[in-house]
């Protein structure tokens, strides 16, 4: 079995690029203040979904292995 991830989106820091739904059109959707969401909050690790989130201009999207927590996406500094 593989991992699950937990996909978030800082609403604060998205500036509704859209490139999020470009790299993975079935994680990612724009609401209609053309804000990013993740169509569910956990998802099976996928490349396209971690893709979306290194593609974002502001990094406002963060993705977790569910269960520990440990942050995939974006690396600590």
């Amino acid at each position: 079995m593989g991992d699950r991830w937990s996909v978030e989106v800082d609403r604060s820091v998205c500036i509704g690029s859209g490139m999020c739904v470009n790299h993975a059109p079935g994680g990612f959707r724009l609401d209609s203040a053309r804000q990013s969401r993740p169509v569910a909050p956990e998802t099976d690790a996928n490349e396209q979904v971690l893709a979306a989130a290194e593609g974002c201009p502001v990094e406002a999207i963060t993705v977790a292995l569910v269960g520990s927590g440990e942050v995939v996406f974006p690396p600590e500094e």
